[in-house]
């Protein structure tokens, strides 16, 4: 099982990922949105900004997010991690249902290029 720092360095190849893309994914990760992150194996939550092509963490919780982000996601932490190592396809995590993502219906237009 993947591990509170392992899960906050994952989010942050993930950001550094982001920030270094071009084209599609550089305009869908361009939003300027409330994002949390629910690790549900460890029970806590990552809050931040999707801001500037880049996820900044602000603070970790535990359990659920308390408040609704504008951008939502809940997977385990081992999920995680693979995603972002490249391990793990988040389109056939999120169909098989290992992953859930939720947003507003046009953040998800502009969000599945980065699928």
């Amino acid at each position: 099982m993947a591990t509170m720092e392992e899960c906050r360095s994952a989010l942050d190849k993930l950001s550094d990922n982001l920030a270094q893309a071009d084209g599609k994914v550089r305009t869908a990760a361009g939003l300027d949105r409330s994002l949390s992150c629910h690790i549900t194996d460890l029970d806590v939550t990552f809050r931040g900004r999707l801001t500037a092509g880049r996820i900044e963490v602000a603070d970790t919780v535990a359990g659920p997010p308390p408040e609704k982000a504008q951008i939502r996601l809940a997977m385990t932490g081992d999920d995680l991690v693979a995603m972002v190592d490249g391990e793990l396809h988040f389109a056939r995590a999120w169909g098989a249902g290992r992953v859930r993502l939720e947003a507003g219906i046009l953040d998800l237009v502009r969000l599945k290029s980065l699928l």
